[in-house]
């Protein structure tokens, strides 16, 4: 049977398509919108939602008549309207294949960049300023360093693997994650404690209710004196008017943010002006191989769909909806 997927972003280039329809089962159709375009036309005809960063609202939802399944192409699905999908029994699935690697690669290549001041001694090459000694005094090895992972998930894990190479001492908070058997890691309480030991934290949360702010004015005191702030994670667990404060007043050395609370920031933003903050454009996964891998794994679960097969990597939230034409996760 051929099946239309509704590929809910806006903004990939031809080049994304190209990559994602080859990964595609044969006789697939995958429809993509343009800039502005009313998504009504292609919604009515879609039987799955694979969807990057939008917003599927309850109104998308009830504009799909066949829709029965939303593949999410990363892990954070606080856009979806679960709600509106538990009421039609519609699955949504996430993809951890391919986000994994590629985020714990670029966490280590942020936390080195904000070590060394690779941006700024890269730019003041290019302005005829070689600042060969000016940094050196500001300038760290991440080897004997204490890595201090908020959240010890898939992505927190693969850092630590990476990390340990450079030989950093890793100490995690997530009262929920068991200690690795097979390498060496020290398990903090408390958010607290960790903050209060790590010369480097780097988030790998997902953005709750209860997350919000995480890091606030409160938790950054609590930060050692000179260490950097890394988030891959999500934008809004980190007050940005706290940590301009914080990184103004000389507590934190450095932050470095593939996620901001506004996506594209405002150009008011006073972050983007401080020459001791690194800020990329949420593309920590952002990778050929990365995309490759993630929608071989979300076209599989589709599959798994199509054939009434246990779905993997269910949300949990609707891990109990059943129907005719799919299984439960396992």
């Amino acid at each position: 049977m051929i099946y239309t997927v509704f590929y809910m972003n806006c903004k990939a280039t031809q080049e994304v398509c190209q990559i994602i329809r080859q990964q595609m089962p044969p006789g697939w159709v995958l429809t993509t919108p343009t800039e502005g375009e009313d998504y009504s036309a292609p919604l009515s005809e879609c039987d799955f939602i694979l969807v990057a960063e939008e917003v599927v609202s309850a109104e998308h939802i009830a504009a799909a008549p066949r829709l029965r399944m939303i593949q999410n192409q990363g892990v954070g699905y606080e856009r979806i309207d679960l709600n509106a999908c538990r009421e039609r029994g519609i699955f949504v699935a996430l993809t951890p294949e391919g986000t994994s690697g590629s985020v714990a690669e670029f966490t280590i290549l942020l936390i080195l960049a904000s070590y060394r001041h690779l941006i700024q001694a890269a730019i003041g090459v290019w302005k005829g300023r070689w600042m060969r000694w000016e940094l050196r005094k500001t300038s760290f090895d991440l080897n004997a360093k204490t890595l201090g992972l908020v959240g010890f998930g898939k992505i927190g894990r693969e850092v630590a693997k990476r990390a340990q190479a450079f030989g950093c001492r890793i100490i995690y908070y997530d009262p929920w994650a068991p200690p690795p058997t097979d390498y060496a890691v020290d398990r903090k309480d408390s958010l607290e404690a960790l903050l209060g030991e790590a010369d480097i934290v780097s988030l790998h949360v997902p953005l709750t209710a209860a997350n919000h702010h995480l890091i606030n004015a409160r938790t950054l005191k609590l930060m050692k004196p000179g260490a950097i702030l890394i988030n891959t994670a999500r934008g809004k667990l980190v007050d940005e008017a706290a940590l301009f404060e914080s990184l103004t007043a000389g507590q934190l050395a450095g932050a470095a943010l593939d996620v901001l609370e506004e996506e594209p920031p405002d150009p008011s933003n006073r972050l983007l002006h401080l020459e001791n903050v690194l800020i990329t454009p949420h593309f920590a996964a952002g990778t050929r191989d990365a995309l490759t891998t993630k929608m071989k794994a979300a076209f599989a679960n589709m599959l798994r769909f199509s054939r009434g097969e246990a779905l993997l990597n269910v949300v949990p939230e609707l891990s109990q909806l059943t129907g005719e034409n799919h299984a439960t996760q396992p």
